[in-house]
């Protein structure tokens, strides 16, 4: 364990969590919402500071990034747990579940970015988890990687608090940030979060790194055109640059009741989408 940042002590040998918007008050020995970070007799501790769960050199579009170094390679690191609830989990086996992991100190897995250049390795991407709460790894990290002349890259949900974003910033290079929804209702009610505080982290990354959006497009629940739409015009408020990935749905985790999203619904947001924004792209519909 690894003591955490961003926590206040409080009374009865309780933890306030700051991390993320959720506010964590945490009793002693027990987890947060996240299920990283645990409250040891009246102190905060990361779980998986240095456990990783996954590893692989990915292509850089799978992030996906495809406006950022595209045609080259990052080595890809996650762990476990994850801030949110979200019903259609893509990767629910590591961030809801309890995974495998090998233990890797932040400067050992610098060095295999290192080692990874020969094969076309730009840095390291922190993924397939929710990084966030993974935050005193994942920032221990970027300080190394940025001493060695490598990028850092977030797959992130964007739920995190202010001021530990703000904190992170200076040293992630590109950011693609997943928006479940455009509805607060959608977030409350199959996310278990806000959608007000991912979209403050999109205006607050997008004016200091590259930043790409993604959206998983899911029938019945977050595909109407028009609301993709008004997505699309609030990204193009803050830069009509940032590119918007559509993701095809497929049935997964706790929502195995839908059938994958019809192409066509894909291809009519993407043009509603191109009303408002330069870049929008299609993704699993091979």
């Amino acid at each position: 364990m690894k003591p955490a940042r961003y926590f206040d002590k409080i009374e009865n040998s309780k933890v306030h969590c700051r991390l993320c918007p959720h506010h964590c008050v945490i009793d002693p020995g027990r987890l947060g919402a996240c299920r990283a970070r645990k409250n040891v007799d009246g102190e905060l501790f990361s779980l998986n500071y240095g456990r990783i769960a996954s590893m692989a050199l990915d292509p850089i579009e799978k992030k996906p990034l495809y406006r950022f170094r595209p045609g080259s390679l990052i080595l890809s690191a996650g762990t476990f747990g994850c801030n949110l609830k979200c019903s259609f989990c893509q990767n629910w086996s590591i961030a809801h579940e309890e995974p495998q992991t090998v233990d890797m100190k932040p400067r050992e897995l610098v060095r295999r970015a290192k080692e990874a250049r020969i094969a076309g390795n730009i840095g390291i991407a922190y993924t397939y988890n929710e990084p966030s709460i993974w935050y005193e790894f994942v920032y221990d990290t970027c300080v190394l990687a940025k001493e060695e002349g490598l990028d850092n890259v977030l797959v992130t949900n964007g739920f995190i608090d202010r001021e530990p974003l703000m904190e992170l910033l200076p040293y992630i290079d590109a950011m693609n940030i997943d928006v479940k929804g455009y509805t607060a209702s959608f977030y409350q009610e199959i996310c278990r979060g806000t959608l007000d505080n991912v979209k403050q982290t999109v205006e607050l990354a997008a004016e200091r790194c590259h930043v790409e959006v993604t959206i998983l497009v899911i029938p019945g629940l977050n595909d109407s055109i028009n609301e993709i739409g008004e997505m699309a015009k609030w990204l193009a408020s803050v830069s009509d640059e940032i590119p918007l990935h559509l993701s095809r749905y497929f049935p997964n985790y706790k929502m195995t009741d839908r059938p994958p999203t019809p192409k066509e619904i894909l291809y009519r947001a993407r043009d509603k989408a191109l009303e408002s924004l330069k870049y929008v792209y299609v993704g699993n519909v091979w």
